[in-house]
């Protein structure tokens, strides 16, 4: 049985009518001098629990704030290179990146070391459109921002 995680992609538009998504860049040392590739769409792990309700926990987890919607939309399940599927949901909404406070993890840093340090699960938070999206997201989850874009285009959301 995979590992499954539950996210949750919050967007907006802007005034000229562009797609922008709140992505995460990862926190930890192994990320800190990594840009691309780094980022990620708040989530994480749950066994027993029903996705909506973890994706919405992990959003408030790592961004500090819970997800404050009308309309979810079930953008379906992505499966990633090691086997983990993700159930996605998105929602229209606005959020401070100022505001912005991340859960904790230890971990013992440098390897070997025997000293434990806490580090944020995710150290910043920026909106962005799809484009620089695809460049910045672990690889995995490109095709859920595409199928965002796809669901809000279907919608008449954004202008074809």
């Amino acid at each position: 049985m995979p590992r499954k995680s539950a996210a949750f992609l919050l967007y907006r538009l802007t005034g000229d009518g562009d797609l922008e998504v709140l992505i995460a860049h990862m926190g930890g040392p192994f990320w800190a001098r990594k840009n691309e590739r780094a980022w990620s769409i708040p989530k994480g792990e749950y066994t027993d629990e029903d996705p909506l309700t973890a994706a919405r926990r992990e959003f408030a987890e790592e961004v500090g704030e819970p997800v404050l919607t009308g309309e979810i939309l079930e953008l379906g399940e992505f499966r990633q290179s090691s086997g983990k599927v993700i159930t996605t949901f998105a929602a229209e909404g606005d959020f401070d990146p100022a505001g912005f406070a991340s859960n904790t993890f230890e971990m013992e840093w440098p390897k070997g070391s025997g000293r434990v340090q806490e580090f944020p699960e995710v150290d910043r938070i920026e909106w962005t459109g799809p484009n620089r999206a695809a460049e910045l997201l672990v690889k995995g989850q490109v095709p859920i921002v595409e199928r965002l874009r796809e669901t809000l285009l279907a919608r008449g959301v954004l202008p074809a």
